[in-house]
């Protein structure tokens, strides 16, 4: 069952960067998100409550969701709909494969639970894996330019990604299911990107070509009430830094539709990049290490 879940949010959320592409045009980034989460919400929240399936949940989870809402239904992808602006989606995937180490280094900061060294050495790997991935862009762009921009944007996305793993986590330690949580909150993110347009006095423009009408669809349904389930179960069984590493994959899947729909450009650093930043975030969830790094007091870092 869990390797159904891992093989349907890579599937899924492999595609979904490239559907986030196919948006970018008339329509302003904030609003795309909005019109994203709004069905995805109007899809999901009535049919949870007609089927009977909306679990009963109190006011202190209920604040707990509006977090949730703002980590992973609303700023997160303000960030990475941003990020595709400046880098190719593919890119933005292969960022987004660090949450496997944001969610290590969260795990600590929130639940307390101990850093394995590993995380430290995965940590290192992954960051000289982003560094080879991007050089090639920095070759032809000023550093301070739009490649950073993107790179900045699609890490700050990520690391929001993480905390909503966090409050997700809490929920299933109170038995809540995905699926409840997941409604409340995309309605949450949805009142919050709200806000965010009428204070940026943003207008509600539609792109009607099927390229973009198409790509809402997907995202709202398949990347967003059918991955975020499929995911979060997965966090809920088995925690958030071994789900994580389903991440591990999308930058596969991203960058292969990247070269073939945005021209990405495939170069030997890319391709060393992109294995460094797999090798980090395997080495992160592997059962073991050399023991003299086993031995390392990971308590100094974080203390």
């Amino acid at each position: 069952m869990n390797l159904s879940l891992y093989a349907i949010t890579v599937l899924i959320w492999g595609t979904t960067w490239l559907a986030i592409y196919f948006q970018l045009g008339d329509v302003p980034v904030n609003v795309s998100v909005f019109y994203r989460f709004a069905l995805a919400a109007i899809l999901l929240l009535p049919w949870m409550w007609l089927t009977g399936k909306l679990q009963k949940t109190d006011a202190s989870d209920h604040k707990f969701m509006v977090l949730q809402g703002v980590c992973l239904f609303s700023l997160n992808f303000i960030c990475f709909y941003n990020a595709t602006q400046y880098i190719t989606s593919g890119l933005v995937a292969v960022v987004f494969s660090l949450a496997t180490i944001f969610n290590a280094i969260n795990n600590r900061l929130f639940w307390k639970e101990a850093v394995p060294a590993k995380v430290l050495v995965a940590g290192a790997i992954g960051t000289t894996g982003l560094i080879l991935l991007f050089l090639p862009e920095f070759q032809q762009k000023d550093v301070s330019g739009d490649t950073l921009k993107g790179l900045l944007l699609a890490a700050l996305g990520t690391y929001f990604f993480s905390l909503g793993n966090m409050i997700s986590k809490r929920h299933s330690l109170k038995g809540i299911t995905p699926l409840t949580t997941n409604a409340y909150a995309m309605g949450y993110g949805t009142a919050i990107l709200a806000v965010i347009l009428t204070a940026t006095a943003q207008p509600l423009v539609i792109d009607s070509r099927p390229q973009y009408l198409g790509a809402l669809f997907y995202l709202s349904v398949f990347g967003s009430i059918v991955g975020f389930t499929t995911y979060l179960t997965l966090v809920a069984r088995m925690g958030a830094n071994k789900a994580a590493y389903a991440t591990v994959m999308f930058p596969v899947v991203a960058l292969v539709l990247s070269s073939w729909f945005e021209s990405y450009q495939w170069q030997t650093l890319s391709f060393i990049g992109l294995g460094l930043t797999m090798l980090g975030n395997v080495v992160i969830n592997v059962n073991r290490i050399p023991s003299c790094l086993g031995r390392l007091n990971t308590s100094q870092f974080f203390s």
